[in-house]
């Protein structure tokens, strides 16, 4: 990737990638789930993903996605306002480059314009490339049960 990615929210032009890209990283979920929890998203007919951020390399490809709620509690963190992450994927050609940094501070800013001063996020105990993720992007490790949080 030669520049740095352009972080924005997701659009209805964007479903195709989004859904390639959330069948890749929740493969226990059929395509078919997925492109309807994509359209009832894109019709705001649900209340969780909150928002959805997607990156875009200059020439328009997609790199990846984060997608976020508002939580009344997550692990270790007691502001009763957590931002949460509840996906986050980078396509492998794009991963290490900053990507996932991008869509994590693009999300801190958002979180942060919605009066949240807690991030939290999670990952499977096995999935030690995710956990590397989160730490690179600045999170702490808090359970075992790999929740994280970042201050706001």
């Amino acid at each position: 990737m030669d520049s740095s990615p352009l972080v924005r929210p997701v659009e209805t032009t964007d479903s195709a990638s989004w859904l390639s890209m959330r069948c890749e990283l929740w493969p226990d979920g059929t395509c078919q789930e997925h492109q309807s929890e994509i359209a009832e998203f894109l019709s705001g007919k649900v209340a969780r993903p909150a928002a959805v951020l997607i990156a875009v390399a200059p020439d328009g490809e997609a790199l990846g996605f984060a997608e976020l709620s508002i939580r009344p509690y997550a692990e270790e963190c007691y502001s009763g306002n957590v931002a949460f992450l509840e996906g986050w994927y980078v396509v492998p050609s794009a991963r290490r480059q900053g990507v996932g940094v991008a869509l994590v501070k693009a999300a801190e800013h958002w979180a942060r314009g919605r009066g949240c001063t807690e991030f939290a996020s999670d990952t499977q105990l096995t999935n030690s490339a995710s956990t590397s993720a989160h730490l690179a992007a600045g999170f702490t490790e808090v359970a075992q049960v790999r929740c994280f949080r970042k201050p706001l």
